[in-house]
């Protein structure tokens, strides 16, 4: 089996194409990005809000803990179903599996952020009120750096699910490295379904490398230093 693998792997046909691994990994990383950023835009600024004034935290745990316990599969099909009639195209089908994959990022990344705004040094605060800061720089020149690392540690921690997720795009006909399981399944070749799902591990673990490069240019070293003890 792990010569069968290899081989499909190293075959040069299994890259090239619109199906092969390069075209897949592709539409794989433009669904995932789409999703981090959507539910960034969405998880981001309100979990800023509830960290820096400290209100609706207790809704803020409660929609985090039910978006995970949402059954992805499930909420896939549903809104296709929802959605088909009133789509047309790849849209239909696409639109469904990025709310799936919004759904599933919006947790890590509320949690981390208004976690790490709330674990702003008190002290630093309160020197910037002292100074004269409004609550607005407060938040933008000494909580938001400071819930840096927090805040990245939340979309690092998204983006794996969503990658690790997002083959079930390929359960409604979609791109994506979900295509190798779906049809390898399909046609009983085991060597694609287990090479397509090393190539997804192997895919998280770049992009994850890639956003920790991102992470260490924006939290400062001191930061940096005190996150890691």
């Amino acid at each position: 089996m792990i010569v069968s693998v290899w081989e499909w792997l190293v075959d040069p046909a299994s890259w090239s194409g619109p199906g092969g691994i390069l075209a897949q990994s592709l539409a794989h990383l433009r669904y995932s990005f789409i999703a981090l950023l959507v539910a960034a835009l969405v998880a981001v600024p309100v979990g800023l809000w509830v960290g820096h004034t400290g209100r609706g935290r207790w809704l803020a745990v409660n929609i985090a803990g039910a978006f995970r316990a949402i059954p992805s599969l499930g909420v896939l099909f549903v809104a296709v179903l929802l959605l088909l009639p009133r789509l047309r195209g790849e849209l239909a089908f696409e639109l469904p599996a990025l709310i799936v994959l919004v759904l599933l990022a919006v947790p890590p990344i509320l949690s981390g952020t208004y976690a790490g705004v709330q674990a702003t040094d008190p002290a630093a605060r309160d020197a910037a009120r002292g100074m004269g800061m409004t609550g607005a720089q407060v938040l933008r020149q000494v909580e938001v750096p400071g819930a840096m690392p927090l805040i990245m540690s939340g979309l690092r921690a998204a983006m794996l699910q969503i990658i690790g997720t997002a083959t079930i795009a390929a359960v409604v006909g979609m791109g994506g490295l979900g295509r190798f399981l779906i049809d390898g399944q399909a046609s009983r070749d085991y060597a694609q379904m287990a090479g397509g799902a090393l190539v997804v591990a192997a895919l998280a673990l770049a992009v994850d490398q890639a956003l920790a490069l991102v992470q260490r240019a924006l939290v400062s070293p001191g930061l940096s230093t005190a996150s890691a003890r």
